[in-house]
């Protein structure tokens, strides 16, 4: 796939805020809930809905992340569609987390980020649903 195919997946893309707020955690073993679970010969890391957490302690805690997930089909050909959307938000101050699944790519920015990464998203030509 060309790199200059990636505009059209920002003119025509669509990305999606989930109402819930999540944590990134360190643990040392998977968390039952995860939204996205990271394994490594280093460390263990979970996504999570804060909401889904108990009372455990964890190695590592950040929270107050917001999913924003792309809602279209991205080939794995696609060329640099999370460099511009990671340059986009870069531009802009952003700080993010990524998880990628098979057909599309979620990021996680900061709560009171938010509202500058749907700007910077916007910027690209891309449609965001709020919650």
């Amino acid at each position: 796939m060309k790199r200059s195919d990636v505009r059209r997946y920002f003119k025509n893309g669509r990305a999606v805020i989930a109402p819930e707020t999540f944590a990134i955690v360190k643990t040392k073993r998977a968390l039952v809930n995860a939204l996205a679970i990271i394994k490594d010969e280093r460390e263990t890391t979970c996504v999570i809905d804060e909401s889904k957490l108990g009372s455990q302690k964890f190695l590592g805690f950040e929270g107050g992340w917001r999913m924003i997930t792309f809602d279209m089909v991205l080939p794995l050909s696609l060329v640099g569609f999370f460099a511009a959307v990671s340059g986009a938000l870069a531009g802009a101050g952003v700080n993010i987390f990524t998880v990628s699944a098979y057909t599309t790519d979620h990021v996680f920015v900061k709560d009171q980020k938010l509202g500058t990464a749907i700007a910077a998203l916007e910027k690209l030509g891309m449609t965001v649903r709020r919650p």
